[in-house]
């Protein structure tokens, strides 16, 4: 088998084999193929796109590129939730023990952030003592003893996807479906999951900024997902605006706490009970959707969501605490207000540019080395379709420098004040099963 011919066949729009997808991602991984041999492969199914077969084969070689994750130790049916990430998106720290109070183990790896603010784990480690770093069996037993662990990645999880993601990334062919749903999905199966609950992003604040592009994306993780055995759904949600209104990584916890005992904000309310319905669903620990979302509300309403998360907290070091005193989390020095410039409506919140906000004041990684500031960020006061008089606060700044004013301007050019009533988009678009 030459790499040649591989190339060329899929230049010209046939379907390959399973061992030549095979003998294409395994060789490169192997250093035996060229970088300029797999540009032109990667380019070539830029073009001619791929089957849903194609796909099924090119992630499965992936994910037996490196090792995986064995969580057979764990009793029950192990679901596992991603996004294709956002501003403000704390849905993590919310689901994981909202549906592990119900009985579905959450067995998540997650990962640290780079960009707007930091990763899953990084708001974890807001809490003092938070210990991200267990061993499996560790790890197995804690899923097993309280149905909730997380831990950060580690070991040789899908080499092929990392060594073919940086090649992307200087060839122009990241923007490919089948490139982008194998990649993401190759990480989720490798992580051991029985089913697995996606939550694709839409609008300006997401990496698939057009609804119709969204839900190419989670057709076709949801194909991939299902062909390789992993029961799974999408949910394709709205980015057009930050989800929730913190935007940093303790504001993001104390956001998590406050939802998990019934008065955080709607939206984010509303995205976690859509995407825990679904995880419960596939846990088989309830018979309908709606049999579901009833026991999630049951769980916020009761209090065993809460003390969840706080046996969840405890069970890896952290000050369980930090649930009844926010103030033990860390505390920015300083806080300004961003004022309206005039009456009106909220017309438009460009997401992207608010998550520079927070990374300006070092909520965020600008590289992998960057330190984060874990107490600052922003805290949205007003959102789309709210009605603002001039000088209401837009925005609140949590920094730890008193010099914000690139900041103030940042936030200041994100918001659109309309004299017209607005429309409010809708949070959940749509629902992907196949």
């Amino acid at each position: 088998m030459r790499m040649v011919d591989i190339i060329e066949k899929k230049r010209d729009g046939l379907e390959l084999t399973k061992e030549e997808i095979s003998f294409a991602i395994e060789g490169y991984t192997r250093g035996e193929i060229p970088d300029y041999q797999m540009s032109a492969f990667a380019m070539a199914i830029y073009f001619n796109d791929m089957t849903t077969e194609e796909r099924v084969h090119l992630t499965k070689t992936m994910v037996e590129s490196g090792d995986q994750v064995d969580l057979s130790d764990i009793a029950g049916i192990k679901v596992d939730k991603h996004s294709t990430g956002g501003v403000g998106d704390t849905t993590t720290l919310i689901l994981a023990p909202l549906v592990a109070s119900v009985g579905v183990p959450v067995a998540k790896m997650s990962g640290r952030g780079l960009g707007h603010t930091g990763g899953t784990i990084d708001k974890l480690e807001s809490v003092e003592g938070f210990n991200v770093e267990l061993d499996g069996k560790t790890f197995n037993n804690l899923v097993n003893k309280n149905k909730i662990a997380v831990v950060g990645q580690s070991g040789n999880l899908t080499p092929a996807d990392k060594k073919l993601y940086g090649l992307r990334d200087v060839t122009a062919t990241v923007d490919s479906i089948p490139l982008i749903a194998s990649s993401i999905m190759s990480k989720k199966i490798a992580s051991g999951a029985d089913a697995i609950v996606l939550d694709v992003k839409t609008g300006s604040g997401a990496f698939m900024k057009d609804l119709e592009g969204a839900k190419e994306l989670a057709h076709a993780m949801v194909q991939i997902g299902n062909g390789a055995g992993r029961e799974t759904i999408a949910v394709i949600s709205d980015m057009n605006q930050p989800l929730g209104f913190a935007v940093g990584n303790a504001l993001e916890v104390k956001e998590a706490i406050d939802t998990l005992k019934g008065y955080g904000p709607a939206d984010l309310e509303e995205l976690c009970l859509t995407l825990g319905s679904r995880m419960v669903y596939l846990g088989k620990q309830a018979e309908t959707i709606e049999e579901a979302r009833e026991k999630l509300e049951e769980a916020i309403r009761s209090g065993s969501a809460i003390e969840t998360f706080k046996t969840f907290l405890a069970a890896q070091g952290g000050d369980a605490s930090v649930v009844d005193d926010s103030s033990r989390l860390p505390t920015a020095s300083y806080t300004f207000e961003v004022e309206a410039k005039e009456d009106g409506v909220v017309a438009e919140i460009i997401a992207d540019e608010i998550g520079i906000a927070a990374s300006l004041l070092g909520a965020g990684r600008l590289t992998k080395e960057s330190e984060i500031d874990l107490a600052v960020g922003l805290v949205l006061n007003k959102k789309i379709g709210d009605q603002v008089s001039k000088g209401d606060s837009l925005v609140t700044i949590h920094s730890n420098r008193e010099d914000v004013d690139e900041v103030v301007d940042k936030i200041s050019h994100s918001y659109t004040i309309s004299e017209k009533k607005v429309e409010k988009r809708p949070l959940i678009y749509d629902v992907i099963y196949e």
